[in-house]
């Protein structure tokens, strides 16, 4: 199955998309801006994927909602991360800037461009931490690309 392109893995479980937007051997944090309970932690930008969609469809989406940008979905970064006591699932795609694009906080507090040496410099929604400690392979690769 090309990349993204997942099938739902449940009716039941609820699948959430995120991006690991790469460029320049940096990746994008976000600072979540709300709900309260996890406002000031930083995550990957993304959301649900709604019925009918795939996971790349839905994170092209999500992406052009949240920061205003256009992106090309590649591989998968990570496991998958369970989440709400296993009635959803997060799923993490490498994904590349296209058309010149700059990502803008439309739906966040803050956004920072993150070198390897900088990924604990944010306070991580702990789902994401399981995607942070993928990061340095990736980001390693991209220089090297």
């Amino acid at each position: 199955m090309p990349p993204g392109q997942h099938v739902s893995v449940s009716p039941s479980r609820r699948v959430i998309v995120a991006a690991a937007i790469v460029k320049d051997g940096r990746v994008l944090a976000c600072e979540r801006s709300a709900p309260a309970e996890v406002a000031g932690r930083w995550e990957f930008p993304g959301g649900k994927v709604e019925p009918g969609e795939s996971d790349a469809q839905a994170l092209a989406r999500e992406c052009v909602e949240e920061l205003g940008v256009h992106v090309e979905v590649g591989a998968r970064v990570g496991p998958d991360v369970s989440l709400a006591h296993g009635r959803a699932v997060l799923r993490v795609f490498a994904v590349t800037l296209r058309d010149g694009d700059v990502p803008r906080a439309l739906e966040h507090t803050a956004m920072r461009w993150l070198a390897v040496d900088e990924l604990g410099s944010v306070p991580w929604l702990p789902a994401d931490k399981p995607i942070v400690a993928e990061l340095p392979a990736l980001l390693a690769a991209e220089r090297l690309a």
